[in-house]
């Protein structure tokens, strides 16, 4: 049977078999109207045999939440059976990373809904947008490889409305901070001071490539940290040298400790242009939650002509960079969902450089632009898709300057801060020093006037020779933050709850503005 023609039996077997049951549908509607997708969430309760009476908006949360875990584990199950159905190896490569998404999907609805995991209103927004990325992850990896999207299991595009449904029905305020009764693991805790101790934690392995530590390569050590009994702080000591590895990390609470920036050195050179997607083309991905590194360098070597190619991928909640550097050209730093922050750090890159849907903040960080391979760069991409996610690019207290690469030829190359990878998009730069290679209209259209009057880009007090905001593009969506009440829901206290989490890390960081 070709494979379209399963997929649409499927499709037809999942919506429209079941027989309606019989229960009030006016209750359904009337909850199911306060949605933004009210229809697949009217359809999948009034076929769902374990439907009773809604009688709180909470209820409908903890209803709409399961009811989204379900259609996932669902789809990934379907998505799972497409693999044989392949028929090269960019299909495959797409189909491998869905997988992997789904995964990720279904693990953070799993948290939101189970009893024993301890969830704050936040942690659930964080959690749910986490989720809702992972699926247009899944459907970006198969349009950048030209893989026709019936590949894709039907009923994902109804898993999204349903994510996106309980979104909205949790919706917090946007400077809602958590109480210390919150959903963060134990080691965040006000109590544990361990990595206070000390300014060099313990190492509880050691990669050498000489021979002298416990690994030659860091895969080796993640692979060790995986299999460890408890869930403790792990601390993986880096010692100097150049690795040449590509690494996932999905063990909880990792910590990466290196020599420092340009010693101590992870490099990958996978990029599209090679047959990778962007998501699978990171030299180091990070999954697990409550990731630190500190002293590391991750880079991407497949240059400026190879399209994307990513040196970090993160989607650890919770998660640190502390005197790190993050070199390539396109895409060089996907901060790809959950909340992290980022501080001390160099990032280099051409054309999106940073990029992703995460709840993400940079302090007292140097940005370097690149020679891009054409005349534009562009600082950020950011990819907030939904209304509700609570995420977005904050650039707080840094630099933004060129690179001894694109110095020469200024003149020819036109810098700005962002432009709009999805409809929502949200970047925020704040007390940074722009060098005079910013051009003066400050922001990049993505294409035409998409996302320009549902973005929400916005600049507070920065200094250097492009900080005027006077040229700056008219759109709806841009503004020039005016007062310290405005700009102080971006900080690393109210933006990520920072102070909350970051303390135990023993990072540096500023709170408020």
């Amino acid at each position: 049977m070709a494979l379209r023609a399963y997929v649409t039996i499927f499709f037809f077997c999942i919506f429209l078999g079941p027989t309606v049951f019989g229960y009030d549908q006016k209750d359904v509607k009337s909850w199911c109207s306060k949605t933004p997708n009210p229809k697949p969430c009217e359809y999948f309760l009034t076929h769902n045999p374990n439907h009773r009476p809604i009688k709180s908006e909470s209820e409908f949360l903890k209803i709409s939440m399961k009811l989204a875990l379900d259609r996932a584990l669902l789809a990934k199950s379907h998505a799972f059976t497409l693999g044989p159905k392949c028929r090269d190896s960019r299909e495959k490569a797409a189909w491998e990373d869905c997988l992997k998404l789904y995964d990720y999907t279904v693990s953070k609805l799993n948290e939101t809904v189970d009893p024993y995991v301890k969830c704050s209103k936040v942690d659930a927004q964080t959690w749910l947008s986490s989720a809702l990325t992972n699926l247009e992850t899944c459907r970006t990896g198969f349009i950048e490889l030209g893989v026709p999207d019936f590949l894709l299991p039907l009923m994902s595009n109804n898993v999204s409305k349903l994510i996106s449904n309980t979104l909205a029905i949790n919706k917090v305020p946007f400077n809602y901070t958590p109480s210390q009764e919150n959903g963060f693991p134990e080691w965040v805790r006000p109590g544990d001071r361990k990595l206070l101790q000390s300014s060099t934690p313990q190492a509880n392995v050691v990669v050498a490539k000489d021979g002298s530590g416990n690994f030659r390569t860091i895969k080796e050590a993640v692979n060790a940290a995986s299999r460890r009994s408890g869930s403790g702080r792990f601390v993986i000591y880096v010692k100097q040298g150049v690795y040449n590895e590509n690494i996932e990390i999905r063990a909880k609470n990792i910590m990466l400790r290196g020599d420092g920036i340009g010693k101590t050195i992870i490099t990958g050179s996978k990029s599209v242009g090679g047959g990778s997607t962007t998501f699978n083309s990171a030299t180091v991905a990070v999954v697990g939650d409550g990731f630190i590194a500190r002293g590391i360098t991750f880079r991407n070597t497949a240059g400026p002509n190879n399209g994307q190619a990513v040196a970090l991928r993160s989607g650890s909640d919770l998660s640190v960079f502390y005197q790190c550097s993050f070199e390539g050209y396109q895409d060089t730093l996907y901060v790809h969902s959950n909340r992290q922050f980022y501080r001390e750090c160099n990032i280099y890159g051409t054309v999106d450089f940073i990029f992703g849907n995460a709840a993400a903040v940079f302090q007292n960080c140097n940005i370097f632009a690149r020679r891009p391979q054409n005349k534009t760069n562009t600082v950020t991409a950011q990819g907030r898709s939904d209304p509700n996610q609570n995420t977005g690019i904050v650039i707080h207290n840094s630099r933004i300057t060129a690179g001894s690469d694109l110095r020469p030829v200024l003149g020819s190359v036109k810098t700005y801060l962002g432009r709009p990878w999805r409809q929502y998009s949200r970047t925020v730069v704040m007390k940074t020093f722009l060098d005079g290679l910013i051009d003066p209209r400050g922001w990049l259209e993505w294409n035409g006037n998409f996302a320009l009057r549902t973005l929400f880009y916005a600049e507070y007090q920065n200094t250097g020779p492009s900080s005027s905001t006077g040229g700056r593009v008219t759109w709806p969506g841009f503004r020039v933050l005016r007062t310290a009440s405005e700009a102080s829901r971006f900080t690393v206290g109210n933006f990520i709850a920072g102070n909350s989490w970051i303390p135990a890390t023993n990072v540096p960081f500023t709170s408020g503005l």
